[in-house]
């Protein structure tokens, strides 16, 4: 299996060193980096150092900011030199009806000019998304039914919030493009693999079967980022076995 790593996982290593931190990924193994927080330095510049340590760079999170129409140049730009293809929005206030109402504009507008250009705009998810807003909207729901975005299923966060995860990835089906292999307890407290209480072996199973892309998120850096990351790596080893 290719394994995708979420590079929040380690950015401590990534605000001291990215490129290094590049590196460090792919010899734990992992064959796409999904990066998050902007393209600094650039664009070209990550692109150059994913390539030299052997990475792909699977999606981006990026804030649906960067959809609005003086920055859709840039956008598309910067995702066209990265050579990516998904443009995957990590979260966003939708606590109120204007404000979800208002994101749904934006994104429905969004997404065939992204669509065009050949960038595929989704949706990754919290806990809050399962859970009434303001004005007693499922946020998930909503996004669901009134957008055809595609999703990036954070399975953990579904989890914490009461969903199964793999009922919903049957569910969902051709909706997801990727989820969030992820591990914790109760309450939102992070784990490394195979080291809470999520469902994490009948994700991976399920994900396998649906042939889906398995992005790694490890988010406690206990006792930092590339030691979690490498210890992701030995769990999804031994389940290959």
């Amino acid at each position: 299996m290719d394994y995708g790593v979420q590079m929040y996982s380690l950015r401590d290593q990534v605000a001291a060193d990215y490129e290094k931190a590049l590196h460090i990924v792919a010899g734990q193994g992992y064959k796409k980096a999904e990066l998050f927080g902007g393209m600094t330095p650039s664009a070209k510049v990550i692109r150059q150092w994913a390539d030299a340590a052997g990475l792909a760079i699977s999606g981006t999170h990026t804030g649906a900011d960067a959809l609005a129409a003086d920055l859709m140049e840039k956008t598309i730009a910067d995702h066209h030199t990265l050579g990516c293809s998904l443009l995957i929005i990590p979260g966003h206030d939708l606590s109120t009806k204007e404000k979800l109402d208002q994101f749904i504009a934006l994104v429905n507008d969004a997404k065939p000019k992204l669509q065009a250009a050949g960038i595929t705009l989704c949706y990754h998810n919290h806990s809050h998304e399962f859970m009434p807003n303001e004005d007693g909207q499922i946020i998930y729901d909503e996004l669901v039914q009134r957008t055809d975005m595609r999703l990036e299923l954070d399975t953990y966060w579904a989890w914490n919030a009461g969903r199964n995860p793999v009922e919903m990835m049957e569910q969902l089906k051709e909706r997801l493009v990727a989820i969030h292999l992820k591990d914790g307890f109760m309450g939102g407290e992070g784990m490394p693999l195979g080291k809470g209480a999520a469902p994490v072996k009948d994700v991976w199973r399920k994900a396998k079967e649906m042939k889906l892309m398995m992005i790694v998120e490890s988010e406690t850096q206990r006792p930092d980022g590339p030691t979690e990351t490498g210890e992701c790596m030995a769990y999804l080893r031994s389940l290959e076995g």
